[in-house]
């Protein structure tokens, strides 16, 4: 049997006939957590600054902003601790009525009177408390099923027809109802997390990149043949051709950025954040960010992702079995993966998505999974070798 990332054919199987050693003794990435909670930290201080005038203007209350998302925040806390004491033998039976549940909630926000309505596009569902985006929820369940599914048919990967054919048919489904809702953001990072997945568990790149190269097409046209897509596509290539249109937004980060030079304006400081820049609170927090704190600053944003990645990647490696492995890597492929994606677009190396940044954005539905995603890596980290 072909060895992966290392694992010899018995510990591959392991994942199949026995269930991993998860030992409550055992102690948690320390070196992740302590960077996950830096960020949250600082998320809610940069949320303090940028949405203080917006939390007057918007609720009475210049707090109102942070004070939700420190709820949030802790809430996430409390569904990390859950999930950090969950042994990946329980996830793993949780893949399919998972993936059922998040197909019944994305059919839920497109049934009039249910779904809620926004900006021209229908992705939440009114809990009451507080209103939940589904979309964001699908994506950690996906990287679930694919890590239980791409294990079960190890031996089928080499095969176009039966390991690679059947997960891009599960990944249409999802992929669909998201661009009906319409959420382009969620089904691109769906799509690119599947395909970097497809890769890690031993499918051939060949068959991989060759399907990326058929998705180009159906992809231009879903952008084009949607107005305000189209105009994203060309405030991106050209923000300044419409600097108070298409590209308004663009120009108003790249302000950002500027304004904050080195070491940036301090926190109180700064203009963009006085209604300047739209979605400074959520999509484009880092642009706020890079004008309070500057280059310096960013610099230790990044850095901080770039650890939680290292740490991800080596709690995946080293996994128990391949269910393990695969879920680490995926998650942490999704977790970073969108960071770079929303990072791409603030400093306008990608289109406008509508993609959080984890940790920092405001958004009850992205931190709170988000706190998941980060559990479930911690449990995985008391199992690993």
């Amino acid at each position: 049997m072909k060895t992966f990332a290392g694992l010899d054919s018995a510990r591959v199987l392991e994942g199949v006939t026995q269930r991993p050693v998860f030992s409550a003794s055992r102690r948690i990435d320390r070196v992740l957590l302590g960077a996950v909670a830096t960020l949250a930290v600082l998320g809610l201080v940069m949320l303090l600054d940028a949405g203080y005038f917006l939390g007057r203007e918007r609720f009475g209350d210049a707090f109102a902003l942070v004070r939700r998302q420190f709820v949030f925040v802790l809430l996430a806390a409390a569904v990390a601790a859950g999930a950090s004491w969950t042994p990946s033998w329980a996830w793993r039976r949780l893949a399919y009525p998972a993936l059922g549940l998040g197909l019944v909630l994305l059919v839920a926000v497109l049934v009039p009177g249910l779904g809620v309505r926004r900006g021209g596009a229908q992705r939440w569902l009114d809990l009451g408390v507080f209103v939940f985006e589904p979309s964001e929820l699908m994506k950690p369940i996906f990287v679930l099923y694919l890590a239980h599914s791409l294990t079960r048919k190890q031996e089928r990967l080499q095969s176009f027809g039966w390991g690679v054919l059947p997960h891009l048919v599960a990944l249409g489904v999802p992929v669909v109802l998201l661009l009906a809702e319409p959420d382009f953001g969620a089904a691109a990072v769906l799509t690119l997390v599947t395909l970097a997945m497809l890769v890690l568990a031993g499918a051939r790149p060949l068959h991989v990149f060759g399907l990326g190269l058929l998705i180009l097409p159906p992809a231009a046209l879903a952008i084009w043949s949607s107005p305000y897509r189209a105009a994203r596509v060309v405030g991106f290539l050209d923000p300044f051709s419409d600097p108070r249109g298409k590209g308004f937004q663009l120009v108003q980060s790249f302000l950002a950025f500027g304004n904050g030079g080195a070491i940036g304006s301090g926190l109180g400081g700064g203009r963009q954040k006085l209604f300047y820049l739209p979605e400074g609170h959520t999509d484009f927090i880092f642009a706020l960010t890079a004008e309070a704190i500057g280059a310096a600053g960013c610099l230790v944003v990044l850095g901080l992702f770039g650890l939680i990645a290292a740490r991800g990647v080596r709690i995946g490696l080293r996994g128990r079995d391949r269910f393990a492995m695969l879920l680490g890597l995926g998650l942490t492929v999704l977790l970073v993966g969108q960071a770079v994606l929303n990072l791409g677009v603030v400093t306008g190396l990608l289109p406008t998505k509508g993609l959080p940044l984890p940790f920092l954005s405001y958004g009850g539905s992205s931190t709170i999974v988000t706190g998941a995603i980060v559990g479930v890596l911690l449990s995985l980290s008391r199992e690993s070798r």
